[in-house]
């Protein structure tokens, strides 16, 4: 364990099932006191949402900001390493990001007059998977592919755990998707609009976002086109740090169609591609990754699934998401990760309450 405590990791059913006698005794409660100090001391959900504790230090400042004060010797490898970073590596890879930006616009808007024809799309997945590269370089990526005969097929749905904004860029980087998401304004809705009259992109206002049966009939009108490229999809909804996979929303695995897992695992020694978006703006975040030595990650291409007969959406997510983890190495937590600005529901609540009072209540042994 790299937290503070060590956990025991037995489900609370077994430990329940190991603590059951005839005759209630105090001792019983122990199980939940423990797991109430072990939340109180380290919960396992809000250290979810902080850069992940390397082993040892990278000579980014960000990591540790007083290591580089322990000795003379790494104090000027340190110096030097700041002004390769920010003298020579971020003017490169802001301007190949301009460069890629700027591509991704014009050529998009230019593809985008052409008539519907196979043409139009085989030049905007050329657009697409040009630009993505360019940027990929602009952010020293280095990616290893894995398994690419699992690549998400068209008609499909791609899946992925979310760590970073640059998950996108990723993918996009070895193959063309159809990005689903909220209609932004700034440059980023300046993309949006561009791209959308190349590529079939899934783009939704505010207002619609919130209705779920008009995000999920759009869905399925799109994978139902087989013509169409896959579309990809964070069930997570919010970013992770790169050590676990959180509960995927249901709404994703209720369209129907061919789900595409992909798990992604970003090497933190080089650079911390996670995303506190509770910490740092848009702008923060990428000064910090373009900054960094180099975004390494490695990503898994897995066998598709489908739904099974009486497998309701639930059980889908979580069969997918149990098989993603245990591909990625990352730690599989039930948790929603909207707990990353919100409270826990009332309903996790109870949940917890029933357990407890399943343990006081053995078949009416107390009274």
């Amino acid at each position: 364990s790299q937290g503070i405590i060590e956990r025991d990791e037995t489900p609370m059913e077994k430990e329940i099932a190991r603590l059951h006698r005839e005759h209630f005794e105090f001792s019983d409660i122990f199980y939940f006191c423990r797991k109430g100090f072990e939340a109180i001391v380290e919960d396992e959900v809000t250290q979810r949402f902080s850069s992940e504790e390397l082993v040892s230090w990278n000579l980014l400042t960000r990591t540790n900001v007083n290591f580089h004060y322990i000795s003379l010797r790494l104090t000027i490898v340190w110096v030097i390493g700041v002004i390769v970073r920010y003298c020579f590596l971020l003017p490169l890879r802001f301007t190949l990001a301009a460069i890629g930006i700027t591509s991704m616009i014009v050529g998009t808007t230019m593809v985008g007059q052409l008539p519907n024809s196979s043409v139009k799309n085989y030049l905007s997945e050329v657009v697409h998977l040009t630009c993505s590269r360019i940027l990929v370089r602009a952010l020293s990526g280095t990616i290893h592919y894995h398994n690419k005969e699992n690549k998400p097929q068209k008609g499909g749905i791609c899946v992925a755990n979310h760590t970073s904004p640059i998950d996108a860029v990723i993918l996009t980087n070895d193959g063309c998707y159809a990005m689903v998401g909220q209609v932004h304004g700034g440059l980023m809705g300046v993309i949006q609009r561009a791209t959308v009259k190349a590529c079939p992109h899934v783009w939704f206002e505010r207002s619609e976002i919130k209705d779920r049966h008009l995000v999920t009939k759009r869905l399925r009108e799109h994978v139902a086109d087989k013509s169409k490229l896959p579309i990809l999809i964070f069930p997570e909804g919010t970013c992770i740090n790169n050590t676990s996979v959180m509960m995927f929303k249901k709404g994703s695995f209720e369209i129907g169609g061919t789900i595409y897992p992909v798990a992604i695992k970003y090497d933190p020694q080089f650079g911390d591609a996670f995303w506190n978006s509770s910490k740092y703006n848009i702008v923060s975040y990428l000064l910090r990754i373009m900054t960094s030595w180099a975004i390494v990650c490695n990503v898994w291409y897995m066998p598709p699934m489908v739904r099974k007969e009486g497998e309701d959406a639930v059980q889908f997510a979580n069969r997918v998401r149990s098989a993603i983890a245990r591909q990625g190495g990352l730690t599989e937590l039930p948790w929603d990760g909207g707990l990353k600005r919100a409270k826990v529901k009332d309903t996790f609540k109870e949940e917890q309450q029933k357990n407890y009072s399943k343990m006081l209540v053995r078949n009416g042994s107390i009274g």
